[in-house]
């Protein structure tokens, strides 16, 4: 059962962040219920409203709470490895508000029950929103379209084949034409399948010396162009899921030049990380795709700043112990990424490669307007999904702490800055960090 959020909160004593409309200054903001009324620099100068519960933010940062585009759940299928509610957990830790969940599930989300499943449990559990991707061909296989007109009127977002390609250019062709008709998304995992297949980590001169089968660079590129002519082709918007490699941004800021309807995120691991962090085997840095070389990661940190890569993702992939404590090769792929999202995304502000504002927007604002959600924003009318946090707190990630049922952080032990210290979803306070 929900819970009603509180009547009128006076946030005070703020640096209000607001990427939709650039605001960053010190003020406050009014909530009532569910939603914001009130916001601004000047705020409270002659005291809150009478009867207004005050939340004191004491000089910290008051922003839109985070919406996370790449979400592997779980459920249903695999709950051992996480469940809607703790991911749910995982996500107001993190400062996330809304999450967008991937149809890998067990039953795949390809039917309109399964859409409606997961609204309707993640509404019951009440803490991060989660709205689901729907499979974009049925049972992820590859074949066969999904009904994509009914599974977007039923809710769904967009369409993929989540931690798969769609192999097949003339399934993507028809999926691409028929999305644009409905105005919806593709979100592809541009990694080109019979590349890519069998390889555990990046192809080059650290795979040889370690005696692991590589994945190429040119596996993201060659799917990418192709899909970037199918694009031409269709004029349906496509997005690439998590580019890692210096080529597939490359790619993408031509198609962009060119005006294609095409954008593209990435994750943490492939701008705070390289294909260095797998030496000694280490299976909590398997991910997919591959860690890559620095020379990629440098490009990736250019093209956020740059602005050719539109979003950043926590790509979140629990796995259970059992499928991680395997042999390199034979270890399942991904990493949990909720609890980290923020304060890695803030080492490209805290190193100079992108403002406090620009970093938010990347987490919040940037992917709400691509997939239509109204989140993202400070502003009047809007939903009071709110993140307070801290960006120089000093923190050292400790995966044992993790709300998420899964372990496996690529940034286990890792030194960073930027601690959540309260969540809001519609009103209510979700998280609040331990004094």
């Amino acid at each position: 059962m929900s819970v009603r959020a509180p009547g009128l909160v006076a946030y005070v004593n703020a640096r209000l962040l607001d990427p939709a409309s650039g605001l960053d200054a010190k003020g406050g903001l009014l909530t009532d219920g569910e939603k914001i009324v009130e916001v601004g620099a000047g705020l409270f100068s002659t005291g809150v409203p009478d009867g207004a519960e005050v939340i004191d933010c004491a000089g910290a940062c008051l922003a839109p709470g985070l919406v996370d585009m790449r979400v592997q759940l779980r459920e249903p299928g695999e709950e051992h490895k996480e469940s809607l509610r703790s991911a749910g957990e995982a996500a107001v830790a993190g400062g996330v508000t809304s999450m967008v969940c991937l149809p890998n599930t067990q039953p795949a989300i390809d039917d309109v029950a399964t859409v409606e499943f997961v609204a309707r449990r993640a509404r019951q559990i009440g803490l991060a929103k989660v709205y689901p991707y729907a499979a974009a061909t049925k049972g992820l296989a590859g074949a066969e379209m999904s009904e994509i007109g009914l599974l977007s009127k039923a809710g769904a977002l967009a369409f993929t084949d989540g931690t798969r390609a769609i192999r097949d250019a003339q399934v993507m062709r028809r999926a691409l034409a028929y999305a644009a008709t409905f105005g919806v998304l593709i979100v592809q995992h541009p990694e080109e399948p019979s590349l890519a297949g069998g390889g555990a980590m990046n192809e080059g001169e650290l795979s040889t010396r370690l005696g692991l089968a590589g994945i190429p660079a040119a596996a993201e590129a060659i799917m990418l162009e192709r899909d970037l002519r199918l694009v031409e082709l269709t004029g349906g918007r496509y997005h690439a899921a998590h580019v890692s490699t210096a080529e597939a941004v490359a790619l993408i800021r031509r198609a962009k030049d060119r005006g294609l309807p095409v954008t593209c995120d990435t994750a943490p691991p492939y701008f705070a990380l390289n294909e260095l962090a797998v030496s000694e085997y280490r299976t909590f840095a398997k991910l997919s795709p591959p860690l890559r070389s620095e020379s990629d990661r440098q490009a990736i940190v250019a093209g956020l700043r740059d602005g050719v890569i539109d979003t950043i993702a926590s790509d979140h992939a629990p796995q259970d112990q059992d499928s991680k404590r395997l042999p390199f090769a034979q270890a399942e792929t991904g990493g949990v990424g909720l609890e980290t999202l923020l304060p890695v995304t803030l080492e490209l502000y805290h190193n100079g490669h992108l403002t406090l504002l620009q970093a938010i927007g990347k987490l919040s604002f940037a992917p709400a307007r691509l997939l239509g959600l109204p989140a993202g924003q400070l502003q009047a009318g809007a939903a009071a999904d709110l993140l307070l946090f801290d960006p120089d707190h000093p923190w050292r990630i400790t995966p044992e702490d993790f709300r998420s049922k899964s372990k496996n952080s690529p940034f286990d032990g890792r030194p960073v800055q930027g601690r959540v210290l309260r969540t809001v979803v519609d009103g209510r306070t979700v998280f609040s960090a331990e004094v």
